[in-house]
């Protein structure tokens, strides 16, 4: 049953860094929904190119007088108090996880949360429901292989939407299915433990109405209800070409690589047959799937024939599996450049991601990129740290520290040969380093320039 078209007109909403990949995704369905949209943001990015193609013009910079009088003023987490555009709409503000709230409850609703996997899961699921005729809206935290945009409103009686953790925003969901890929302690600012994290995930996937779908580990089935449904991809054969594996007795077939996309797409399987998806046209839609942008996503080569590929890593569990991945590409020599993104995740994380990239072949080490924190809080943390942590992990490998963009770039292009394979990796601004060293372009989505300046933009950790 297609659900009944919700008359948003009578609405006004003023986005507070629209450019950023959850707020973009928002600001797209609240248009849709017949609201008036305007928003702002520091720099452009492949999103605010996205919002002009639904009919919305974000302005440069923050400034009071770019809030209309009397719009609700939806911000992120990312955005401080004092920015004069919450200021000016001070008693008219919306936190976006209530927005998005608000939007959900349009809809049956199907969100994803976990510390890694969110973005690429819930696009599988999106794939799978669109290629089984079931139309759903998403919001989603990048941008869709196969739409090229993170957001729609379908015509369907699902919603497909990211529970985001981070800030314990998705407590602000009531699903009929909740996903949970994996649980690791990650934005240390927010959760005091590992338990406080389990705390919240628990109290998130009780509230999941029709069922909860988990990872078949026992830390995570034992924070799920009674009968939720554990998946995991059984007998999983990696190739260059991507992978195979069997789910429900059906041969999967995937075409990216990486032992963890094989599990995202099992977990996707399972949650869009509970959503009403018929289990072998569901798994046969895999095979078309491309990832989102970001996600290992191939921007193109060097001038001498290097594939350069990017990807949002930000989590030594991330870097680990985005290597590996690498490797299964069979690559002369692995080249990974890495970009840690928050003080507070670099000091706690630091050895972890050092042995992590130490599987690279070479490992390049960037400055922090700081987000919403300042350096000045976080005194005698910076790349080195990590740099220093893989130069002890890596058995005589080479390790370089560079501590500016244009420093790791004169050293990429003197260092980068035919056969290598460039892996550039984090959820900063490191994806401009990865393209200003592509010399021709071979991905068929559309060119992009970056995230918004809020870096990790809530919902879209993944």
């Amino acid at each position: 049953m297609i659900p009944p078209a919700e008359d948003w007109s009578a609405r006004r909403f003023h986005f507070v860094g629209i450019g950023g990949a959850g707020m973009s995704g928002l600001a797209i369905i609240a248009r849709e929904l017949g609201a008036a949209v305007t928003g702002s943001d520091r720099a452009e990015s492949s999103y605010t190119e996205r919002l002009r193609e639904h009919g919305i013009e974000p302005v440069r910079g923050h400034s009071a007088d770019s809030v209309p009088p009397g719009a609700e003023v939806v911000y992120s987490t990312a955005v401080p108090p004092e920015n004069p555009e919450r200021v000016a709409g001070a008693s008219r503000e919306l936190h976006r996880s209530e927005l998005l709230a608000q939007i959900a409850s349009l809809r049956r609703c199907l969100a994803v949360t976990g510390t890694h996997g969110k973005t690429t899961t819930a696009a599988m699921i999106v794939h799978i429901l669109q290629g089984c005729g079931l139309d759903p809206a998403y919001v989603v935290g990048g941008e869709l292989g196969d739409t090229g945009v993170n957001a729609g409103w379908g015509h369907g009686e699902w919603i497909v939407v990211e529970a985001d953790e981070s800030d314990r925003s998705l407590l602000k969901l009531s699903p009929e299915i909740a996903l949970l890929t994996n649980a690791e302690l990650d934005h240390h600012s927010t959760y005091s433990s590992r338990l406080d994290l389990e705390d919240t995930l628990r109290e998130f996937l009780s509230r999941a109405t029709l069922g909860a779908v988990v990872w078949d580990r026992p830390e995570l089935v034992a924070l799920c209800p009674p009968g939720a449904l554990a998946y995991d991809a059984a007998d999983t054969a990696m190739s260059p070409r991507g992978s195979r594996f069997h789910w429900r007795g059906i041969e999967v077939v995937l075409a990216v690589p990486g032992a963890h996309n094989a599990v995202n797409a099992a977990g996707a399987l399972t949650a869009s047959a509970l959503a009403g998806a018929e289990p072998e046209p569901a798994a046969a839609t895999l095979a078309t799937f491309r990832p989102a942008r970001r996600r290992f996503e191939l921007l193109g080569t060097t001038a001498t024939g290097v594939p350069v590929y990017d990807d949002y890593a930000h989590h030594p569990t991330e870097v680990a599996a985005t290597i590996a991945a690498a490797r299964t590409l069979a690559p002369a020599r692995l080249v990974a450049v890495f970009q840690p993104h928050l003080y507070s995740r670099t000091r706690a994380l630091s050895r972890q991601f050092g042995r992590a990239l130490a599987g690279a072949d070479i490992a390049v080490v960037l400055a922090v990129y700081p987000a919403r924190e300042r350096a000045e809080d976080f005194p005698g943390v910076d790349g080195h740290l990590v740099a220093a942590a893989a130069g002890d992990a890596a058995e005589g490998r080479t390790v370089a520290w560079m501590p500016s963009m244009e420093d790791a770039r004169r050293y990429l292009s003197a260092t980068l040969r035919e056969g290598d394979l460039y892996l550039g990796m984090g959820a900063g601004d490191i994806d401009s380093l990865s393209r200003s060293l592509v010399g021709r372009t071979e991905t068929i989505r559309p060119e992009s320039r970056g995230r918004g300046p809020s870096g990790e933009d809530a919902g879209s950790d993944a």
